[in-house]
């Protein structure tokens, strides 16, 4: 009998460390500095800084619709912005986003193509639905594709 209870207080010590251990490194983890990098030469860099501008402006219902207009024109090929007013006729929606509303955060992944950037875009709307799309770069910084799939798969 004493083994069980020196085995089950070792256990219950144990875990109060290791919960008051996790304690400890989340409340200092909590405040620690957040940092983003990226640089203008780099088309995963710019693929996300796209997209968090365009978010942005899109959050924005009194100026956004001017900011979006033009982050269209410096980001994409002028034919896939003619694709994208085709497509938001047809499905009465965002082209760029896929959505009638704005997601609540976005994460760029770059899946590594040899001949052009594609990147995969992960949109998050409320209640944790995702979105994901697949993003294609020309080497000269121009999106020239946004779909479901990639540029060579559609």
């Amino acid at each position: 009998m004493t083994s069980k209870r020196t085995t089950r207080r070792t256990v219950l010590a144990s875990c109060l460390a290791l919960a008051l251990g996790l304690g400890v490194t989340a409340t200092a983890s909590a405040g620690a500095p957040r940092s983003v990098t990226g640089k203008p030469s780099d088309a995963i860099t710019r693929i996300a800084d796209f997209y968090g501008a365009y978010i942005d402006a899109q959050s924005d219902p009194d100026n956004g619709g001017a900011l979006a207009d033009e982050l269209r024109a410096y980001y994409l090929t002028p034919g896939l912005q003619k694709k994208l007013k085709t497509w938001e006729k047809k499905n009465h929606a965002d082209g760029v986003l896929r959505a009638q509303n704005v997601p609540l955060k976005w994460k760029v992944t770059d899946n590594g193509t040899a001949n052009h950037t594609e990147a995969g875009i992960t949109l998050t709307w409320g209640g944790g639905v995702t979105t994901k799309l697949v993003v294609d770069m020309t080497r000269d910084y121009k999106i020239f594709h946004i779909g479901t799939k990639g540029a060579a798969g559609s």
